[in-house]
């Protein structure tokens, strides 16, 4: 059992206030980073939860021009498809204010993110220092980022003695073959956030909190070896 110690669980009445809040704490970490005369990475994930999110983040005033976005994970397709979650930031987050930010892809011109997999890992390791902060999502099978139960590389991404900043990842599961940051590139994020929504995600955490395999469900990983009880947002 890993325990609710193991987390910071902030619970929020609607959905609205919580993409509100989150924006905001989210703006101020990166506007922070850049009063220190860094640049700013923020890391995002993709599905359906984050667009409110992103939307408020896209309103933010700050100097987003000294900021890159990226994403956490990605699915191998093109920009094009509606599954991309590259299209998902661009036409929700990289709006407004925040389309002045500079975005950098995970999915490059291969066939496959094996075939990419060098190219992807230059670009993340060109980003400034640790991530300024990284949110997650979570599935209802415990998958984070694209660590998938039985995906074929998901020892690897996991392995917090890895050198990889990004692994491919194929899993059943996750239908297309995707590509993922590592745990060790998510953890050493100065900020990070799981941001789940509605009451299936609640019971999925809980799951997660009572038992202790991370290759059944991954999120443990995450919660397990986070430098600092994992902070959780939720809203019913």
């Amino acid at each position: 059992m890993i325990g609710v110690d193991r987390i910071h669980l902030r619970t929020f009445p609607d959905r609205t206030t919580l993409a509100q809040t989150l924006a905001a704490e989210i703006a101020d970490a990166l506007r922070a980073q850049v009063a220190r005369g860094d640049a700013a990475t923020l890391a995002v994930s993709g599905g359906g939860t984050p667009k409110k999110f992103f939307r408020e983040l896209s309103t933010a005033e700050l100097d987003w021009e000294d900021v890159t976005v990226t994403l956490v994970d990605e699915r191998w397709v093109p920009e094009t498809d509606d599954r991309s979650n590259a299209r998902l930031v661009k036409e929700n987050l990289l709006q407004n204010e925040a389309a002045a930010a500079t975005f950098v892809p995970l999915v490059t011109d291969a066939g496959s993110p094996e075939g990419g997999l060098l190219e992807a890992q230059e670009r993340i390791a060109d980003l400034s220092g640790p991530l300024t902060a990284a949110i997650l999502g979570m599935g209802g099978d415990g998958h984070t980022a694209s660590f998938f139960p039985k995906g074929d590389r998901l020892e690897d991404a996991l392995d917090m003695s890895g050198k990889l900043l990004v692994v491919p990842m194929r899993a059943l599961a996750a239908m297309e073959p995707r590509i993922t940051l590592t745990l060790p590139m998510i953890l050493a994020a100065k900020s990070l956030v799981l941001h789940i929504e509605g009451d299936s995600k609640m019971a999925t955490l809980e799951k997660a909190l009572a038992g202790d395999d991370p290759l059944e469900m991954p999120i443990r990983a995450v919660i397990e070896h986070a430098p600092r009880p994992l902070e959780v947002v939720w809203a019913p």
